[in-house]
């Protein structure tokens, strides 16, 4: 029996998105009707807003990946995190599906290699994409600034993010957006008319 809470990851989150295709809109409320303990709600989240929403669909906070991954303090080459802020919602590109291992990177030329590859073989090993998707190459983009080095990991999120802030501003700003975005929603209800 699970007892101390569990994490919820959409289909909008960097990495392994799993095989289902199903959006956080629908894996929360989902969630919410079906478990009894605390939920993280992960894939899509950079701002208070997003917070928000994911509090109202039932979850208990939010993990938020690509996000901190474009702060200050983040140890990635700030090639990559301009990269991230020049990016739209639409630069991620799903590769893996043919394995059932579907992840969801960044779309750069190693990843558009890799996705040519895996749609045009004709034996169907994953030996012929194994080279191009090597989490060193993608590790290495971090470290020489190059996002063309490799293939590396992104959520569809990027396309929310607009800045690098430190943490601490990022959190602050985060937690101002929820608190507003919940009390203007909130302001909506009005009390029910006496007949």
């Amino acid at each position: 029996m699970l007892s101390f809470g569990c994490p919820r990851l959409g289909f909008e989150c960097a990495g392994h998105v799993g095989e289902s295709d199903i959006t956080n809109l629908i894996l929360l409320s989902r969630a919410r009707q079906s478990l009894k303990v605390p939920f993280i709600a992960s894939g899509g989240f950079a701002d208070g807003q997003g917070l928000a929403a994911a509090l109202c669909l039932g979850a208990s906070g939010i993990n938020m990946g690509t996000r901190f991954m474009c702060t200050v303090e983040a140890p990635v080459h700030h090639s990559i995190k301009e990269q991230i802020v020049r990016a739209q919602e639409t630069d991620t590109e799903l590769l893996l599906r043919r394995w059932r291992n579907t992840t969801r990177l960044f779309r750069n030329d190693v990843a558009l290699e890799a996705l040519k590859v895996e749609r045009e073989s004709t034996t169907g090993k994953f030996e012929e994409i194994a080279p191009l998707m090597s989490g060193k190459r993608g590790k290495e983009a971090f470290v020489n600034g190059d996002p063309n080095y490799g293939v590396w990991t992104a959520g569809q999120v990027i396309g929310l993010i607009h800045d690098i802030p430190t943490v601490d501003v990022l959190v602050t700003r985060i937690e101002k957006e929820a608190e507003d975005a919940l009390k203007d929603r909130l302001s909506l209800l009005k009390p029910a008319a006496k007949l």
